[in-house]
């Protein structure tokens, strides 16, 4: 099984983000696990799962229908997008890898190219370019920078097609990496000087948690601030950790945190992980939890829905 988490540069018309669900759908051998929108972001994240064949052409036709429903020159969020369909990873769950998945990620790549017009940046473990791995890097600018920066400047045009963008879908960062968990933090303040300095605290880069990514984003239709997350390992950093940090950094501010979300999914791991820390479980062990030591037994026991 591969995993592939779209992120698509389209939050506020929900009847094209349902259109871009029933793309992936229409493949057969496809389950769409799961999808989420924010206004905020302008951007939706679709989940699914298949094998490897299936789940490229779910690409294939994500990127396609994105192409026909969005227009970046009319688009406006919070978060940094250069595509239609802005990032497209592929990740390896039960008896897939990594190299795998980097393979589907260049042929998902080179098919975008044939069969769209749509050019190509490749990130994480399918990167091409060593200063190329990191997303915020490739991101660097937007569509409307790297448009013009891709004419003229040999080290931002794609890896494949261009140098030019295509003029209303920009260019899809397709990627090969691990389970991440998108993780947001909302503050009770709209003051978001207080965001950024603490998501500039915590980020990998800046000297904070190991494996956290973090920006600090407006979120004006709720008029709270943002620290928006991507956790790269969690087994290194889980949720429960970072929040306990931007909780501690945002009441030396004098402010609450207000609430956080997922985008997307979550390991059960790292749920089981938090709520022993929570509870403060002694020596706690993931076979307490009894679907796993059914699933160890491979006996399907009952389900609490």
């Amino acid at each position: 099984m591969i995993e592939c988490v779209p992120n698509f540069s389209e939050g506020r018309n929900l009847e094209h983000v349902r259109l871009l669900e029933q793309a992936i759908a229409s493949v057969s051998g496809l389950v769409v696990l799961h999808r989420t929108s924010d206004s905020d972001h302008h951007r939706s994240v679709i989940t699914f799962v298949g094998k490897r064949g299936a789940v490229l052409e779910g690409a294939i036709r994500a990127a396609a229908r994105a192409a026909e429903l969005i227009d970046l020159n009319f688009h406006r969020g919070v978060h940094p997008r250069l595509g239609a369909l802005d990032v497209l990873p592929f990740v390896p769950l039960a008896g897939s890898s990594l190299s795998e998945c980097v393979a589907l990620a260049h042929q998902a790549g080179e098919r975008i190219w044939s069969e769209l017009r749509i050019p190509v940046y490749f990130y994480e473990a399918a990167a091409l370019r060593p200063e190329r791995t990191r997303l915020e890097e490739v991101r660097r600018g937007q569509f409307e920078g790297i448009r013009e920066a891709a004419l003229h400047d040999p080290a931002r045009r794609p890896d494949i097609g261009g140098p030019a963008l295509h003029q209303t879908a920009g260019a899809v960062i397709v990627g090969a990496r691990k389970i991440l968990i998108a993780f947001n933090i909302n503050l009770r303040t709209s003051q978001l000087e207080i965001a950024q300095a603490i998501a500039k605290a915590i980020r990998t880069s800046s000297g904070g948690l190991p494996a956290v990514k973090a920006l600090g984003l407006p979120l004006l239709s709720r008029n709270l601030v943002q620290v928006s997350m991507n956790l790269t390992d969690f087994e290194r950093t889980l949720p429960h950790v970072v929040f306990a940090e931007v909780s501690r950094l945002a009441r030396g501010h004098g402010i609450e945190v207000e609430e956080s979300e997922l985008i997307g999914l979550i390991p059960r791991d790292a749920i089981e992980m938090a709520a022993a820390y929570s509870l403060k479980l002694s020596g706690f062990d993931s076979q307490w939890v009894i679907e796993n030591k059914l699933d160890q037994l491979a006996i399907q026991g009952p389900r609490p829905y």
